[in-house]
């Protein structure tokens, strides 16, 4: 009964309801990108692109236009800077991304302390799941359902590119077609995961749930799934410790996220630490 009552009290509030579905949906496209990314070894260029959006979001509120199209401008804007640069000059690609990142973030940063607003921007680096409106609701649903469709219909290309670059060029497929259709898959997965756990921790959602699926398998088509069901477990699980601890819930999703990968590390049967002692 006390089990029943605790799965149930959270569902009595709209804003609960809303906030494990959102957060559902976040953490199955995110876990589905992560697999990608993991293959690519893209880690620190999806850090990248998610803290470079950050002063899209802020002018985009500036010209009174949706959120989503500033971050999604200057998070593929920014990927664009980082290859322009690192072909003008001998930096290797690392230090340029670091560079283009950090910068961007701290110009979204000062713009956030010089744009007087109703709106707090606090909620754009830490997320705000539990008190997302409904147009906004609606708008990161349909782009995260979009994304989704993009990831399954060119599934095994992106997965042929991520692998081996060079023999997906050797049998005809346009790699730089997929490298920016990748590139824009991962700002609008970002987009879609700014509500729930903003800017600061979206990379996590971004990486974890693949680097854990990559712990138990070998084969991608059960990376996916497990990767999927590792984003989507956190991100309810985590809504629902964030309602009883009255914590914040983006933090409590990656936590969730975390214990997944560390569990994966000790216990995978093939890869994990505890077969080696």
């Amino acid at each position: 009964m006390g089990l029943i009552h605790g799965l149930t009290a959270p569902l009595q509030y709209e804003f609960m309801v809303k906030a494990l579905v959102l957060s559902g949906l976040v953490g199955v496209v995110c876990g589905v990108l992560s697999c990608y990314l993991t293959l690519k070894g893209w880690a620190l260029l999806g850090d990248a692109v998610a803290h470079s959006v950050t002063p899209g979001v802020v002018l985009a509120y500036v010209l009174h236009i949706p959120l989503a199209v500033g971050a999604f401008v200057f998070g593929v804007g920014s990927v664009l800077i980082i290859g322009w640069i690192q072909s003008q000059t001998r930096l290797k690609e690392d230090t340029v991304i670091g560079l283009v990142f950090t910068g961007l973030f701290a110009l979204g940063l000062v713009l956030i302390s010089k744009t007087p607003s109703n709106v707090d921007f606090l909620h754009i680096l830490f997320g705000n799941l539990l008190g997302i409106a409904t147009p906004d609701m609606i708008q990161t649903v349909g782009i995260g359902c979009l994304t989704l469709v993009v990831v399954f219909v060119l599934k095994n290309d992106l997965l042929l590119f991520c692998f081996d670059p060079t023999h997906a060029r050797s049998i005809g497929i346009d790699i730089t077609r997929l490298y920016y259709i990748l590139l824009t898959l991962v700002s609008l997965t970002i987009v879609v995961a700014l509500q729930a756990v903003g800017i600061i921790l979206v990379v996590a959602m971004l990486i974890t749930p693949g680097a854990t699926a990559y712990l138990l398998t070998d084969r991608f088509d059960r990376m996916l799934m497990l990767a999927m069901l590792c984003g989507l477990g956190a991100a309810v699980l985590g809504t629902y410790l964030s309602y009883y601890w009255d914590a914040a819930t983006g933090g409590c999703i990656v936590l969730m996220q975390t214990l997944w990968f560390l569990l994966a590390m000790g216990l995978a049967p093939k890869y994990g630490v505890g077969r080696r002692v």
